[in-house]
């Protein structure tokens, strides 16, 4: 799994988990919602920068962002 993948991932499972629509986590995070679902679907990646400003509004740490599912754990598309 790339890891623009891996990123667009765990950037959506978090912020569902918060209840976060994409638009207010870029309102949260001060940028436009089309970059968020653009991250989510995999079509841009993200800079370091953009990966702790969206890991500090959603609360987590960045690393959890990046974080590659254990080897059993991947889903098969």
């Amino acid at each position: 799994m790339e890891i623009r993948e891996v990123f667009a991932r765990n950037l959506r499972k978090a912020r569902q988990a918060k209840g976060l629509s994409q638009e207010a986590l870029a309102h949260d995070a001060g940028i436009d919602r089309t970059y968020i679902s653009a991250l989510e679907r995999g079509v841009y990646g993200a800079t370091i920068d953009m990966v702790d400003k969206l890991a500090v509004v959603l609360n987590v740490e960045a690393s959890e962002l990046l974080q590659r599912p254990a080897k059993g754990r991947q889903r098969k598309n």
